[in-house]
């Protein structure tokens, strides 16, 4: 089968051996690319197979979203329903470090499964793990009724904690650095940015983005940083300091109050099609892996999110 690795010659479709072991098989229908996938190829990063946004069928042909995660699931994070916490032995995720799901077919602990809502087409499901990256940073800003909130960064992550935002029940603003990004969130029915915010969620991860929100904050406001920051995280002092405010930390995603939050973001897609119709910009053959990357890297080429349909 075919699968999408990368090499000392950079992204290639290779073929590789079906997978085995132990789990559920699925024939992947599609698998997003990631900004971390971008940063991965870019530091050299070799030896398993790509992709942690993905979702696909059964032999049955059932549809199902995979929740990379890798857990133990008997730590006190994992009981208190915060798996991306694990501290047990051989947690991680799939796709990072060991094998993952841009290739044909992959075989999933079967835990990791979720079964997809009627409503919500296969193909569009890898929406689901970025959005779940994006809800979980939503319910870690704690919003209260009335409060009002900014997202910086109109990337894929950014456009979907906006949709999830809103779809909580919050008024956002979307503050994008490119025209097409713009332009995606007014589809969504996304603000403008104006005046100052109760929270603001730092989904770009850059020092400018991280002062733009600083800077947007009311005094006592909180910032969700939800950007990756490979180094020291570049605070604004003399703001943070006299506005007093707060900084919270989210990465990936686990359950609240019993409830998987993948199962929320699919319920949302489910929903509202036009979340995927206006995120997903492009989509490539597996064969078109390393023009896909070049695509997913330009991030002023139009793209947003984009995906590989093996």
């Amino acid at each position: 089968m075919y699968a999408v690795v990368n090499t000392d010659d950079g992204i290639r479709t290779i073929e590789v051996d079906e997978p085995g072991g132990a789990g559920v098989r699925l024939s992947v229908a599609a698998a997003g690319i990631c900004g971390t996938d971008v940063m991965f190829v870019s530091f050299g990063v070799t030896s398993f197979i790509y992709g942690h946004e993905f979702a696909g069928v059964d032999d049955t042909g059932n549809g199902y979203f995979v929740e990379p995660s890798i857990y133990g699931g008997e730590c006190a994070e994992c009981r208190a329903g915060n798996p991306q916490r694990c501290t047990e032995a051989g947690h991680g995720t799939l796709g990072m470090y060991r094998d993952g799901g841009l290739a044909e077919a992959v075989v999933v602990p079967e835990y990791t499964l979720l079964a997809l809502p009627a409503q919500l087409d296969v193909k569009d499901a890898c929406l689901i793990e970025p959005g779940a990256v994006a809800w979980h940073a939503v319910r870690r800003a704690q919003a209260q009724p009335g409060e009002r909130i900014l997202v910086v960064g109109g990337g894929s992550i950014g456009l979907l904690a906006g949709a999830a935002a809103q779809h909580q029940g919050w008024d956002v603003d979307v503050d994008a650095r490119h025209s097409h990004q713009l332009t995606a969130a007014e589809r969504l029915g996304l603000g403008r940015p104006s005046g100052t915010y109760d929270v603001v969620i730092d989904a770009a991860g850059s020092e400018s983005s991280l002062a733009r929100s600083a800077d947007a904050a009311r005094p006592g406001g909180r910032i969700v940083s939800l950007g990756v920051y490979r180094t020291t995280l570049p605070i604004p002092g003399t703001q943070s300091l006299v506005k007093e405010l707060t900084y919270v930390n989210s990465i990936a995603y686990g359950r609240h109050e019993g409830v998987r939050e993948v199962e929320e973001v699919a319920s949302m897609l489910a929903k509202k099609p036009e979340i995927a119709e206006t995120i997903i910009t492009h989509r490539f053959p597996i064969q078109e892996a390393r023009e896909a990357f070049r695509v997913a890297a330009d991030r002023g080429a139009g793209a947003i999110k984009v995906v590989i349909e093996p």
